[in-house]
């Protein structure tokens, strides 16, 4: 049934034991998936076909039901392509991919933001050199108001709100 290719003598298909450690691994991402609170679950590229099955596997509490559910769920998630669990699996990652760009653009924002507040119009100017579908007005003003809440000693709610704006603007 497998098989041998007469010229280059390649098997035709993976083996038994290859599918079902594809299986297995399936199977072990969706127990990761139900195990994960709500808030976390609806951060990751799931698709929508999918979560109906996550939450009843979440829901159901009996052993060998839930056991049956998760087989279920596998069954479910092996008819994904392979491009979709890889992109689960990236963002399951601590240390994956788009963990990295999301790390290194919060490090960017929070750069652009102090570089705002210490360097002023000059910042300002070089910041709009680069972005400049940025609001020059806002931004402006949310520095203003971050420098007087720093120098008055107030909760930092302009200087959060700027970080924000930074943030949205450089993932553009």
């Amino acid at each position: 049934m497998r098989g041998r290719d007469e010229d280059s003598g390649e098997f035709h298909a993976p083996s038994r034991s290859e599918r079902r450690r594809a299986a297995l691994d399936v199977l072990s991402l969706g127990e990761t998936l139900a195990g994960l609170p709500p808030a976390r679950l609806a951060k990751l590229p799931v698709p929508d076909a999918l979560l109906p099955h996550i939450e009843d596997t979440r829901r159901i509490t009996s052993h060998v039901a839930r056991k049956r559910q998760l087989g279920f769920l596998a069954k479910q998630m092996r008819r994904e392509d392979e491009e979709v669990l890889e992109a689960i699996r990236d963002a399951l990652e601590a240390g994956g991919e788009s963990a990295r760009r999301e790390t290194a653009l919060l490090h960017r924002a929070e750069a652009a933001r102090e570089e705002l507040l210490e360097g002023g119009d000059a910042a300002l100017s070089a910041l709009l050199a680069s972005h400049p579908g940025a609001d020059r007005q806002r931004l402006r003003q949310l520095v203003r108001n971050a420098l007087d809440e720093r120098a008055k000693g107030k909760p930092p709610k302009a200087f959060r709100e700027l970080f924000r704006e930074l943030k949205a603007l450089m993932a553009e």
